[in-house]
């Protein structure tokens, strides 16, 4: 083991108890990476590391109803809001509370990407600074799929998980064969290890599991306020062209609610683009999350 190796406890953050991975100094700048559907910590098993060597305390959590983290039950537990009331809770339980005057770093890929934005919208006071990757702002993806039918057809799986059970038993099935075939077919070969896969199922098992992530999306129907103003805090966009589910316009329409943000486009990769690419991510990551630190 070296000493940028995660290593995995599970910390109580407002009533619930979330599963994390942390490596780095103590006494560097927290930094949360923010998986998404249907990962677990595990997916920033590329970039924990050289975070962290580059002197960045690191910590990556399960988030709410995924891997070992408390699975509460209903669609409202998972409204956006919960979402990113438990970063700020999960910040504060490890030091970075507004008493303490610090700021954290925050990082996020897929679902985890909209509740950075959010939280970066919601907690300005509280970020630092902002990466996101491959995810729109929550803000701009209904009016921009409307726009564009292209977009609409690609997020149809969204309207199929609104389904009650239905959904649960497709992604049970066989081993949790389709989420499987999810992860494989929609990411350059290689990305996603047989290892890997095995991971992750060991996690989709956990009772309760498929229904907890799939009502991450359901709760996107439930009334949400807007943002209530421009994020002007530094944002980091990173976008893999060839991504199956998202289209490449929606990084330039989230940058539009940014005064101080900057996108890089990776015409190779796919949506799981820090699996695909780790070492430009880790670099441009680096270089971004570093940049004004002591």
């Amino acid at each position: 083991m070296t000493p940028t190796d995660p290593t995995t406890r599970r910390i109580p953050v407002r009533g619930l108890t979330l599963n994390i991975a942390e490596s780095g100094p103590a006494d560097g700048p927290l930094t949360l990476l923010l998986h998404g559907f249907p990962e677990t910590w595990w997916a920033w098993r590329h970039q924990i590391g050289p975070l962290a060597a580059a002197g960045l305390r690191v910590v990556a959590p399960d988030q709410r109803g995924y891997g070992q983290s408390s699975r509460p039950e209903g669609i409202s537990a998972y409204h956006l809001d919960r979402l990113a009331e438990d970063v700020i809770g999960l910040a504060d339980a490890l030091g970075q509370d507004p008493e303490h005057g610090a700021r954290f770093r925050l990082v996020g890929h897929d679902w985890g990407g909209l509740v950075a934005w959010w939280v970066a919208s919601r907690y300005p006071d509280r970020v630092e600074r902002v990466a996101i990757l491959n995810a729109p702002h929550p803000d701009v993806f209904g009016a921009y799929a409307r726009r564009h039918p292209s977009q609409a057809l690609r997020s149809f799986y969204v309207g199929l998980f609104q389904l009650p059970g239905l959904p649960e038993a497709l992604l049970r099935a066989g081993d949790c064969a389709a989420l499987r075939r999810a992860l494989t077919r929609s990411s350059r070969p290689g990305a996603f290890s047989p290892h890997d896969l095995d991971l992750y199922a060991a996690a989709w098992r956990r009772p309760g599991a498929i229904t907890a992530m799939l009502n991450w999306y359901r709760a996107l129907r439930l009334p949400r306020d807007a943002a209530t103003g421009p994020i002007r805090l530094p944002t980091l966009v990173l976008w893999g062209e060839h991504d199956t589910a998202l289209e490449r316009g929606l990084a330039a329409e989230s940058l539009r609610l940014c005064t101080d943000g900057a996108v890089r486009y990776f015409p190779a990769a796919t949506h799981w683009l820090q699996h695909e690419e780790p070492q430009a991510v880790n670099e441009a990551l680096i270089g971004f999350l570093t940049a004004g630190s002591a």
